[in-house]
């Protein structure tokens, strides 16, 4: 018998060095206060993905200075961009959700074998989308619309996007790899690096500034990819030197293991679908918009950047959530859950609510950071104040859907995402838009919200009293 042997009754609790006995540095997801663990995780992560919704909007502002079709053509690209988004943050939810656990179970080995299977899988999305982007990206704009210069240009800025979307599918997911592990201001770091590349490049590849050729959309495709590629270096770094529970390495990624991609999968497929159901519904839009003409989707694309000010940090705090549920599920902490559970669902409310407050009032203001004619305005104000209705409820989803993700239920995500998208937004916006015209086609989005928390209370319900529970109360720290 060692020493080790005789001195430590579990031998994962203690370490031994030499003759003195140390006790591993507990996580900070299961000591540290609640409310200031989740302002501490999230705090990082809104304010990048407020950097990033910046940049994303910063983006459709340049090119809508080239014209309004090439703001259409940005818009008709985005449902495969999301597509990309969707594979690789669903993956990466996986990945969190497995190595989040492991590391509350202290299992080490598995959380390493999560990470460096994680990025495996990642490699063979991006080889997936490098040839949709070749073969595919021209007929998919050209499906959307029939004007002949929007096709040119959507083409072409799909085609670099995914062509180069390396860049965008291991910079999420090295982000992922830090947030699991409670490293959020790294995270931060990466993406911020990312999105300011991005919005430095922008005018410089599009308009072609300081001797850069004028590139146009392509130029913004470009300022797009090189960012994502400078943030996934920036991950990497990070990763390697100041990730501590976890170590990547070449072998790990080169020798895939079956029951940690199933386990992986397991979270991160029924995740993929449910964002790609984003997709789908956007793809879906731009079909029922299309016999009113391109301005009625310039108008959508808008929308859509905009709304990401407030959704973007709303999922920022619902990343940072989703480990400190996951940890401590592992943990079987009840009282920690309940409490991070309550004062995220205060802030994500707060946030929304404010988004509406905007939209309601400065619609106008908002549509004009886009160029937008008088045409484009008489569209887009009504539309903005009626959307904006529905993000309370939104906030209140998106936060019951955390525990889904963290608690390995994320089948009941992707039932969300689809009764709200297919089942009830799609079909009301085409029988709407058919019966009351342009203007009454965007109450489709406050009835989807009001179906999607529904059916969100009542999975939430059910998950929280077969898993919650059954937990011990303990005092909450």
């Amino acid at each position: 018998m060692t020493l080790r042997d005789c001195l430590c009754y579990n031998p994962t609790d203690f370490t031994v060095k030499g003759l003195k006995i140390v006790k591993p540095k507990e996580n900070k997801m299961g000591v540290m206060p609640v409310k200031k663990l989740i302002i501490n995780m999230s705090l990082p992560m809104m304010f990048s993905m407020l950097v990033q919704a910046l940049y994303n909007v910063v983006d459709s502002v340049f090119v809508s200075r080239i014209s309004e079709s090439a703001l259409t053509a940005v818009t008709l690209a985005f449902p495969m961009q999301n597509l990309m988004i969707a594979v690789a943050s669903g993956t990466g939810v996986g990945i969190n959700a497995l190595l989040s656990k492991s590391l509350g179970e202290k299992n080490y080995d598995r959380a390493d074998s999560a990470a460096n299977n994680g990025l495996f899988l990642i490699f063979l999305s991006f080889v997936v989308f490098a040839l949709l982007g070749l073969f595919c990206a021209g007929p998919f704009i050209a499906f959307q619309t029939p004007d002949e210069e929007i096709r040119t240009l959507g083409a072409t800025y799909l085609r670099i996007c995914c062509t180069l979307s390396f860049g965008i599918f291991f910079q999420m997911t090295f982000e992922r790899l830090l947030q699991s592990t409670g490293r959020t201001v790294y995270s931060m770091i990466s993406q911020m690096t990312g999105a300011l590349i991005n919005i430095i490049f922008d005018p410089i590849l599009i308009f072609g500034l300081f001797g850069f050729p004028k590139l146009g959309v392509a130029g913004a495709a470009y300022a797009t990819v090189l960012g994502q590629v400078i943030a996934a270096a920036v991950g990497l770094v990070l990763n390697l030197r100041k990730n501590d529970d976890i170590h990547l390495s070449i072998k790990g990624i080169l020798h895939p293991n079956r029951w940690t991609i199933r386990r992986i999968y397991s979270v991160g497929i029924p995740s993929i679908l449910m964002i790609s159901i984003g997709s789908l519904m956007t793809f879906l839009m731009n079909m029922i918009l299309k016999p009113f003409e391109a301005t009625a989707q310039a108008v959508f694309g808008a929308y859509f950047k905009m709304q990401s000010f407030f959704f973007m940090p709303v999922f920022g705090l619902n990343n940072g959530l989703i480990p400190i549920l996951a940890f401590n599920y592992g943990a079987r902490n009840r009282s920690r859950i309940d409490e991070a559970l309550r004062f995220s669902m205060k802030l994500a409310v707060g946030i929304m609510v404010a988004g509406m407050l905007i939209f309601e009032i400065f619609p106008a203001q908002l549509l004009g950071l886009f160029d937008a004619s008088e045409h484009m305005l008489s569209i887009g104000v009504p539309a903005l104040r009626i959307i904006g209705l529905s993000y309370p409820f939104a906030a209140v989803c998106i936060v019951m859907g955390s525990i889904f993700q963290a608690f390995s239920r994320s089948i009941n995500s992707l039932i969300v995402s689809f009764g709200r998208q297919l089942v009830v937004l799609i079909p009301a916006a085409a029988l709407l838009a058919h019966f009351g015209g342009i203007n009454v086609l965007w109450w489709a989005f406050p009835l989807a919200e009001v179906a999607s928390l529904t059916i969100s209370s009542l999975l939430f319900r059910k998950v929280y009293r077969e898993v919650v529970e059954p937990m011990p109360v303990q005092e909450s720290r």
